[in-house]
């Protein structure tokens, strides 16, 4: 074996050992997350409230009242539960009656 090839080697041995001992294990559920406050930095930027009938449609960048977390493209996780994973806040989950800025339409 040349010393190159080695080398090779031992830099994919070293990328694999880490993707390994990256990887959680597990999938993450929206129960194991926290769930994100109206005072966290990026909700505050971001307009998001638990509720979304508290934003007056009007305020909205495409008003419509019936828009909210549970009908948002950006929302993962299962119809009917109360809060979810979100693409927008990682680590967090929203609630299905809130509401931010960048919402999105479901296609």
């Amino acid at each position: 074996m040349s010393k190159i090839a080695r080398r090779k080697f031992i830099q994919l041995s070293a990328v694999a050992a880490a993707g390994y001992l990256a990887q959680s294990g597990r999938e993450a559920w929206a129960d194991d997350l926290p769930h994100l406050t109206a005072d966290d930095p990026m909700a505050m930027a971001m307009k998001y409230t638990d509720d979304a009938s508290s934003v007056d449609p009007a305020s909205r960048a495409n008003p419509a009242a019936d828009q909210n977390c549970s009908g948002c493209a950006l929302v993962l996780g299962n119809d009917g539960d109360a809060w979810r994973p979100c693409q927008i806040f990682p680590g967090k989950s929203v609630a299905a009656k809130g509401w931010c800025s960048v919402w999105a339409p479901k296609p």
